[in-house]
């Protein structure tokens, strides 16, 4: 009875570390795939605000089209 109940726990215990081990790659590969994410989009900020920055090319500004 008692050897029964020790292997129910250690394997209880084994099943628990799997899903932790699981669980951590889980988080380990979210993280890695957040710090891309947050790349891109630091790359994306500067595109967007250098062309904010830009001349507009010639005669992409307010000017009236030459029909009215």
């Amino acid at each position: 009875m008692e050897e029964e109940r020790i292997h129910r726990l250690e394997t209880r215990l084994l099943h628990t570390e799997d899903l932790l081990d699981t669980l951590n790659m889980t988080v380990y590969r979210q993280q890695e795939q957040l710090l891309r994410l947050q790349r891109q989009l630091a790359e994306l900020a500067g595109r967007v605000s250098s062309m904010a920055t830009e001349t507009p090319a010639p005669g992409s500004s307010d000017e009236v089209p030459p029909h009215y």
